[in-house]
């Protein structure tokens, strides 16, 4: 079997920022953009699809390094459609990560972690191009897939990326 494990933060970002500016105000339109992702990755065959959202933007990481990122700036939008994307996609009967006190790239890396170990699973696919999640690559085992690409980063293809292989 193949576990898929998805950044849907990354998502709802992509989905949000990819339309045109006029269908931005909508409260709806990244939510249907990321619902249309995962439905399609369902009918592409996935059976075991896990989907981690940054559902508060801050971590305990902002009381230890100033600066770090906030949910200050981000459009009013965009903020309200973090629970709508996790509401529709659990109707769906998709596990997902709502984060609260840690980042979705957190939830991802310890699925990954655990999906990995489980001698029934064939392969763990990561999918977001967020090059933190690059660690977690284990030769062609847990593989990271950078959707705007459809490229497969495997721990040679880190390797290659960045000069060092994955932790």
């Amino acid at each position: 079997m193949r576990v898929h494990l998805v950044d849907g933060t990354y998502e709802l970002f992509r989905h949000h920022y990819g339309l045109p500016a006029e269908s931005r105000d909508s409260v709806t339109a990244a939510t249907r953009g990321v619902v249309a992702t995962v439905l399609g990755m369902l009918a592409d065959g996935a059976t075991h699809l896990g989907v981690a959202t940054d559902h508060v933007v801050e971590s305990f990481r902002n009381a230890m390094w100033p600066g770090y990122k906030t949910s200050a700036g981000m459009p009013r939008e965009l903020l309200v459609q973090f629970p709508l994307v996790e509401e529709a996609l659990i109707a769906l009967g998709v596990c997902v990560w709502p984060m609260v006190d840690l980042e979705a790239d957190d939830a991802l890396a310890s699925a990954a972690a655990v999906a990995a170990d489980d001698k029934a699973v064939d392969q763990v696919a990561i999918w977001t191009p967020d090059k933190d999640l690059g660690q977690c690559v284990t030769g062609n085992r847990v593989v990271q897939v950078d959707r705007r690409s459809g490229k497969v980063i495997d721990a040679a293809g880190v390797e290659e990326k960045f000069g060092v292989p994955p932790a």
